[in-house]
């Protein structure tokens, strides 16, 4: 049959040579670009195809594979994937794509090179992009979304597959990743650590034997679980890890790295430039590191405020809010500093007065009561060295580094 200057099964026919090439071949390469669905140039083919030929039985078609069976059941399903994919009917197109994949695997685990590794990983990303789309689909008609988490659970037999000893185990970091996706997405990010640990307690696996790639999107992912731990040193370790090693060219992908590593830095006391915000569009930092600089509560809070939805769906809203501390210990050191100037001997000693006042000019109304609390936090936390009085209402500061660096109490 033609169709629009073409004889789609002539086309369907050649589509199903070439991946037979791959497949006999073990062109890998090959294979993953005929078999991706989501950016893939042969989608539309092998789709327009199929619905010219609504007659047509891919099953027949697909005995062309016959000389790699049982791959020729795994092709079928593939291309209704790709069909439904293109007709947009993404949960169809899901259920196609996991049966395909599990008979991919099943054959994989038989191969004893990792000559087909590009194409599994191909078959990992598209399971994730689709059932993205897929529980879009059934949550607009009313149905509980569920492809994801379907998605997840195949996909850890994927890293089983991988995570061994052997030249498969290069390609369990890709895998890992995309699990991050998902869990994250899912708000199941518990889950992240049974794999973590697989791939940092298992001697076979030397971290600097993966992809740069894959190793940069570990690094972010495992960076912004610390975050949410409170870890942030870690957290900084590792995101400066994925920084620093991140494509230069990919802007989009050094400022999802900012967007985590500036709240941790922040934590850590220290500030990134305007320069750097302005380059990145992050601007959204900007007060909230002119608060810290100036010990100005207030406009903390505003930033803060302004910010909300922001801050809230990035997941660092907890982080910056716990920054107030770092607010207080500013306005401790300038009240200090100002002390120093007018009377050296006594410089030590901060009146709970002097406290009220400054909070005052910031219209920022406390009473005696929560000052104090507050400053026996920063005496706790060790965000000021020295002690608080209770009968006197004054805070005797150390004479030595009364202020010391954040990164030591971290």
């Amino acid at each position: 049959m033609a169709y629009g200057g073409y004889d789609w099964n002539r086309r369907l026919g050649d589509y199903i040579s070439s991946v037979a090439d791959a497949l006999n071949s073990q062109n890998g390469g090959q294979l993953s670009t005929l078999i991706s669905v989501s950016r893939g140039s042969y989608c539309n083919v092998v789709a327009a195809g199929l619905d010219q030929n609504k007659g047509q039985d891919v099953n027949r078609l697909s005995r062309q594979l016959e000389k790699v069976a049982p791959l020729g059941e795994m092709l079928g399903q593939h291309m209704r994937c790709m069909q439904y994919f293109v007709n947009r009917r993404f949960v169809d197109s899901y259920n196609a794509l996991e049966k395909s994949a599990n008979a991919f695997l099943q054959e994989f685990r038989n191969w004893e090179s990792a000559w087909a590794m590009k194409a599994l990983h191909t078959v990992a990303y598209e399971l994730r992009t689709i059932a993205e789309m897929a529980d879009k689909e059934m949550a607009s008609n009313g149905k509980i979304p569920d492809k994801l988490k379907g998605a997840g659970s195949f996909l850890m037999k994927v890293f089983g597959a991988l995570a061994g000893k052997g030249p498969k185990r290069v390609g369990a970091l890709y895998v890992t990743c995309q699990l991050f996706k998902i869990y994250f997405k899912l708000g199941t990010v518990h889950l992240c650590r049974s794999v973590i640990r697989s791939i940092e307690t298992a001697r076979v696996f030397d971290f600097e034997e993966f992809p740069i790639r894959d190793r940069v999107t570990y690094m972010y992912y495992t960076g912004r679980l610390e975050v949410f731990n409170d870890q942030f040193v870690l957290a900084d370790q590792k995101l400066m890890y994925a920084l620093v090693h991140c494509d230069p060219l990919k802007k989009n992908n050094i400022r999802m790295v900012l967007k985590y590593l500036i709240p941790v830095k922040l934590s850590l006391g220290v500030m990134p430039s305007k320069l750097l915000l302005e380059r990145y569009g992050l601007l959204e930092y900007k007060e909230v590191i002119q608060a810290l600089r100036t010990g100005d509560i207030r406009l903390l809070r505003q930033a803060l405020q302004t910010n909300e939805d922001q801050f809230l769906r990035s997941g660092v809203y907890l982080v910056l809010e716990k920054l107030e501390l770092q607010c207080y210990r500013r306005l401790m050191r300038k009240i200090h500093i100002i002390q120093k100037q007018k009377d050296p001997g006594r410089a030590h000693q901060v009146k709970m007065d002097c406290v009220l006042k400054a909070l005052k000019w910031l219209n920022i109304e406390m009473d005696i009561d929560e000052v104090e609390c507050i400053m026996a936090i920063l005496i706790y936390r060790n965000y000021i060295k020295g002690y608080f009085s209770h009968k006197s209402k004054v805070v005797v500061l150390s004479k030595q580094d009364p202020f010391p660096a954040l990164t030591a109490m971290t």
